[in-house]
């Protein structure tokens, strides 16, 4: 049997990619307002939207627990899987890293822990990288470095409309939340090296979806490319940045994915968010 790939529910992967590459999601939870669901099991993209649109909100999440990676690589390889490589959420963000690598130490060897230093579609094209090695028949080693390469060849980038939520949650300080919200301007981040930096801010939301397009051209070089597109209760703005991004970047543009990021990521960007993710395809 192939090698298995494990990832987490932050990827916000459509079901039909998951099933096709026989991906493994493990959710992590959240915590609206005192209610506490799996992220995309029992707590939905609308809960978080509905839940940060009120007055007064709270909003936490945690890692998946070690145990549950553990029983989740034990029936991999109780399957007959040859290995596991388990690819996560930047260990900036989250534990999640850090729960996977002390249940990957229990299985001698047979478990690879990944760190994609990002999250959405920057750790959905890593484990579909990895995937699709596995299918190929690459081996434990081989599976972990098509992950690792797809790693270092992939960039995020998202607006968000305040960094309030983000300075609550921990991701950024005090500091650059007091920058980003002076005179009201809309700040634009990315995540350099696995922890989210503020890159710069602009006036107004259309300006700040301009400038995505313009740093995403930026990031794909002379490379092909594949895209991904996360909003928050905003299709058509995520649309719109598909149209954009597709008509620069022209027939160099192969995979697309949009979808709606889910509520770990809603829980700390808060409403307004676009993100733009691109993968430079090793083959382009």
């Amino acid at each position: 049997m192939p090698v298995a790939v494990v990832t987490d529910s932050t990827a916000y992967l459509p079901p039909e990619l998951v099933q096709r590459h026989r991906l493994t999601v493990v959710p992590l939870t959240v915590v609206l307002n005192g209610a506490e669901g799996l992220e995309g099991v029992e707590t939905q993209p609308s809960d978080a939207t509905r839940a940060l649109s009120g007055r007064r909100v709270t909003a936490t999440t945690s890692r998946p627990a070690p145990e549950q990676f553990a029983r989740t690589y034990r029936q991999l390889l109780d399957a007959g899987a040859d290995g596991i490589v388990s690819v996560h959420i930047s260990a900036g963000l989250s534990g999640t890293v850090d729960a996977a690598q002390l249940a990957a130490a229990d299985f001698d060897g047979r478990v690879e822990v990944v760190d994609s230093r990002s999250t959405g579609m920057g750790l959905g094209f890593p484990a579909i990288a990895a995937a699709t090695a596995a299918e190929g028949g690459a081996d434990l080693a081989g599976v972990r470095d098509a992950a690792l390469t797809a790693v270092a060849r992939t960039t995020i980038w998202f607006y968000v409309d305040t960094l309030e939520f983000l300075r609550r949650g921990g991701r950024i300080n005090a500091a650059e939340a007091l920058f980003g919200t002076a005179l009201s301007v809309k700040p634009i981040m990315h995540m350099p090296d696995g922890a989210i930096v503020l890159r710069e801010k602009v006036r107004t939301g259309s300006r700040g979806v301009a400038r995505l397009v313009d740093l995403a051209v930026e990031a794909a070089g002379d490379d092909d490319v594949d895209l991904g597109v996360h909003h928050l209760a905003a299709p058509q703005r995520a649309e719109a940045l598909l149209a954009a991004l597709t008509e620069r970047l022209g027939d160099r543009v192969h995979d697309t994915y949009v979808s709606e990021a889910g509520a770990v990521v809603a829980a700390h960007a808060g409403p307004g968010l676009a993100c733009v993710v691109v993968h430079r395809r090793a083959d382009g």
